[in-house]
């Protein structure tokens, strides 16, 4: 992510918590700065561990809570690997993902054609949709090396 929008996010993120009432703290920062900075839709444990690295005395909750906390917000979402991993994603702009079986890399897809699939009728007419996310499994560019 690049610096301005790294900004911009920071900027979205102490709005929101301001808005939520939740204190803006170096530690929740930071946990935020990892979140977004390497777009690797990263575990709570992967976050802990690059946190960890500046606050020492953090602990494994306070990044798990936190990480959930950033979800009721909205400034992060909840991606859930084939491993029943929760795995986290900072990026808010909507788009989907590519999960590759062999290294459980999450991998964003942008494409504008993939907001034009239709909720078939078979679930709008049973249930109140609220978000739709199109899932590409299969085998990533560099495993296929």
């Amino acid at each position: 992510m690049k610096k301005e929008q790294i900004d911009n996010s920071l900027a979205n993120f102490i709005e929101a918590c301001k808005k939520n009432g939740l204190k803006v703290t170096p530690q929740r920062i930071e946990i935020y700065k990892e979140l977004i900075k390497l777009n690797d839709h990263p575990s709570a444990t992967e976050i802990y561990q690059r946190v960890k690295k500046k606050f020492p005395h953090i602990s494994f909750d306070t990044v798990n809570r936190t990480l959930q906390k950033l979800v009721e917000m909205g400034v992060a979402r909840l991606v859930e690997d084939y491993e029943d991993i929760k795995r986290y994603d900072g990026i808010m702009e909507r788009h989907h993902h590519f999960h590759c079986l062999k290294c459980h890399r999450i991998i964003d897809v942008y494409d504008k054609r993939l907001e034009e699939i239709n909720i078939p009728d078979v679930v709008a007419k049973r249930f109140t949709v609220v978000d739709t996310k199109i899932v590409f499994a299969g085998i990533c560019d560099q495993c296929k090396k």
